[in-house]
């Protein structure tokens, strides 16, 4: 294993691979990863080499900005007007640790933990390698579209992982390049925007950025991956034969937990993660008073806060059974983890890993799948939103292929009776004797 060491607060590396005699130095400025050998076998003589090669790096790369001049990974270079920097300004690292130190102390109970602490994450892995010590009037919306090209562009050499041990950055292993997601840019342009909302609140910018998309097209509505009748029927049976015959006998209890959260989900329309944080005691066995049938009412903690669901019969019999074979405590959880391995194993068994347009079928197409079906069923969209937690528009922009069963024929139909012609005027002429 190969021994490192940092420098200049951790933004120089340090290190030796086993199958070397001289020490590497590496650092990472403007958006890629710099790399020279030192020719030292000694340590000391090593890190004098790297502190003098980190401080010509950040020279040229000060000079080659100043110039007008920014050089993406694996780009030809692109004059950008770089404007002057203000005396004693803010620099993008400084208005990032303001966001988050706000972040944190406003949304304490109020947001996800999981979500505050992705904010954190997304600056340290994607922004601040790329802004940070640019004063904050530079990240214009040129650098903005900039940052866009890097980070959908491979680099030119292979990056390393960078994890923390024992209180410090260390490099790893080399990385396989793989292009974001949609998803994943929009959610570093949501983190951005927000830093430069709180430079702007504490006056360190005038205004924000134009940050939209140039060449970004209207996008399409796209239906979300979910189980029609017939496949949900080849799932769970599937599920439900594994779970009486297990590959391993070992495996038995894992299959019949997996199938019963097969049924739950789809009898519940729940978040995988709100089914992850889901405890005995935040589910109920109750007689619905309209329908009489025995379903589950279910106090559901997710991204929304808290909330409140009302189950399909069809939950009750696997929430018991799971209920019998933990024979936990109130606080235990019900499912835990996300069973995604076994999930995708039978979903390829089965050939139902994509939809008909490619979409890939994960845990979250159970609770599409419960969507669907209540639309298809004639369910009222209103509270098919309030029992899922979202909104109605939502469900008309992603479920827009079912929303033709809840629709009134009797009630588009309608046809006014035209109106009947007037009769002639009664005073019409008559013979007069």
């Amino acid at each position: 294993m190969s021994e490192s060491h940092t420098l200049m607060d951790g933004r120089v590396h340090v290190y030796r691979r086993e199958n070397s005699r001289f020490w590497q130095c590496a650092t990472y400025l403007s958006g890629r990863n710099h790399r020279q050998s030192t020719k030292q076998e000694n340590l000391a003589y090593a890190l004098e080499y790297a502190r003098d090669w980190y401080l010509d790096r950040v020279a040229e790369d000060r000079l080659r900005r100043r110039g007008g001049i920014v050089v993406a990974p694996g780009q030809p270079s692109i004059p950008v007007e770089t404007p002057r920097t203000r005396p004693g300004e803010k620099t993008f690292r400084e208005a990032a640790s303001a966001f988050l130190l706000e972040f944190e102390a406003m949304t304490l109970g109020e947001r996800n933990a999981q979500y505050v602490a992705s904010k954190a994450r997304v600056l340290r892995l994607y922004l601040l390698p790329y802004f940070g010590d640019l004063p904050i009037s530079h990240v214009t919306a040129g650098r903005i579209q900039e940052y866009r090209v890097h980070r959908v562009t491979p680099p030119a050499e292979p990056e390393r992982v960078r994890y923390v041990s024992n209180g410090r950055e260390r490099i790893g292993k080399l990385r396989a390049w793989k292009r974001p997601s949609r998803q994943t840019l929009h959610n570093e342009m949501v983190c951005l925007r927000q830093v430069l909302k709180t430079a702007n609140r504490k006056g360190w910018i005038a205004a924000l950025p134009d940050m939209s998309s140039p060449y970004r097209a209207s996008g399409k509505v796209s239906h979300r991956a979910w189980f029609s009748p017939e496949e949900y029927k080849r799932l769970y049976e599937a599920t439900r034969e594994r779970a009486k015959n297990p590959k391993k006998e070992r495996w038995r209890a894992e299959s019949e937990q997996f199938h019963d959260f097969i049924l739950f989900m789809v009898n519940t329309g729940l978040r995988p993660d709100e089914a992850q944080r889901l405890e005995f005691r935040d589910v109920s066995i109750v007689e619905d008073d309209s329908t009489g049938e025995r379903i589950l009412e279910i106090e559901v903690r997710g991204k929304r806060g808290t909330g409140f669901c009302k189950s399909m019969p069809g939950a009750v019999l696997p929430f018991e059974r799971v209920r019998k074979r933990k024979d936990g405590q109130p606080t235990d959880l019900v499912f835990g983890l996300v069973q995604r391995e076994l999930l995708n194993a039978v979903l390829d068994e089965l050939g139902l890993k994509k939809d008909r347009e490619g979409n890939p079928r994960t845990a979250y197409s159970l609770r599409h799948t419960y969507i669907s079906m209540r639309l298809m069923e004639g369910a009222d969209i209103y509270q098919v939103a309030k029992n899922c937690r979202t909104s109605v528009e939502m469900i008309e922009k992603y479920y827009a292929s079912h929303i033709k069963n809840v629709l009134d024929a009797s009630a588009i139909n309608v046809r006014k009776p035209k109106p009947a012609k007037r009769r002639a005027a009664s005073g019409q002429a008559t013979d007069v004797d």
